[in-house]
């Protein structure tokens, strides 16, 4: 069945308060795991419900933690999430993040001790749609090897980048720095649908097509060899400048039920026009020799039609996860 972008933010919102996430804050994380779900990004929409509840249930992320924000410089800003969700960390800094960048013409924003397990276009689009260029990451528990490594030590270390346009919505793209991200396999694992030769290994190094051997004490492989396993290298030095844990010292994997990665996040704002006039009208050309060398969507694009859709005439839901949101729902109502 197909439910209203706005009803369905509403459901997801009241099973997080149900399970300890604070009112004011749970619009945060419902609005960014529907987003991901509306926009077609299902491996990190509502298949991800589940993992909030049991990381919440299990007591390994705090749904009430408060923030706090320290300047540690003059565009930076240090934040302890305190073992809440990086959304609310990163709502809590936005206001000091945008008048940085105002003021300065940059800002740097780094999170520990907080628990990213969403989609990241959702953190920088909107600043992007404001005219800044956004470029975003996070560490996540180990679940990669990389140059030749026989032992899992780095994460799937995603990034994400967007730039404005004139009179456009921004080009953003969001990637994992694995072949595949855990989500994706998350999701081939659920349609018991066998992984593209190259993703993973098993437990014993064993090259693998089975996404349940990848996931039970396998391991994920970088895109590119050995530059994506360069790439995460770098995001775990970024993601951690402001002491979040590295990815081989979460210790989710010790508590039952937890899903979530406690580690970090790097967010880089930049404000074009400190550069002087013309930025957008740059970017516009370049497309243009872009779609004149045969380019068909941009990165963004199909998430945006998809949007629009969706915007129009509501999110398919399956039966099983409509009737999960509707009993999770008046359990919520009821308590």
């Amino acid at each position: 069945m197909k439910i209203a972008v706005a009803k369905l933010q509403s459901l997801v919102g009241q099973v997080l308060v149900h399970h300890g996430v604070a009112p004011a804050r749970a619009p945060l994380l419902a609005t960014t795991v529907v987003a991901a779900e509306r926009d077609g990004s299902r491996s990190h929409g509502l298949q991800r419900l589940a993992g909030y509840v049991s990381s919440l249930s299990s007591g390994w992320v705090d749904g009430a933690a408060e923030p706090i924000v320290h300047e540690a410089g003059p565009s930076l800003l240090k934040v302890d999430a305190r073992n809440g969700f990086a959304q609310v960390a990163l709502a809590e800094a936005m206001p000091r993040l945008r008048a940085m960048a105002a003021g300065h013409g940059s800002a740097v924003l780094t999170t520990a001790n907080g628990h990213h397990f969403a989609a990241l276009w959702p953190d920088i689009e909107p600043l992007a749609a404001e005219g800044y260029v956004a470029l975003t990451m996070v560490n996540t528990r180990a679940r990669m090897v990389v140059w030749q490594g026989t032992r899992k030590v780095l994460g799937t270390n995603p990034m994400a980048f967007a730039c404005p346009r004139k009179a456009q919505p921004p080009v953003v793209w969001d990637q994992a720095s694995s072949v595949m991200s855990q989500g994706d396999v998350l999701l081939a694992s659920a349609a018991k649908r066998p992984l593209s030769e190259g993703v993973g290994v098993d437990a014993t190094g064993k090259a693998t097509t089975d996404p349940d051997a990848v996931l039970k004490d396998g391991a994920l492989l970088p895109f590119g060899g050995i530059k994506g396993g360069s790439l995460a290298f770098m995001i775990e030095v970024l993601a951690t400048l402001g002491g979040a844990r590295f990815g081989f010292e979460d210790d989710s994997g010790k508590i039952p039920g937890a899903v979530t990665s406690n580690a970090g996040q790097f967010l880089l704002l930049i404000d074009p026009r400190r550069f002087g006039g013309g930025f957008l009208d740059r970017i516009e050309a370049l497309i243009e020799q872009l779609r004149d060398a045969g380019t068909g969507r941009l990165p963004g694009d199909l998430r945006y039609e998809r949007r629009r859709i969706a915007e129009r005439d509501g999110i398919e839901v399956s039966p099983d996860m409509h009737e999960y949101l509707t009993r999770k729902g008046r359990d919520a109502s009821a308590a």
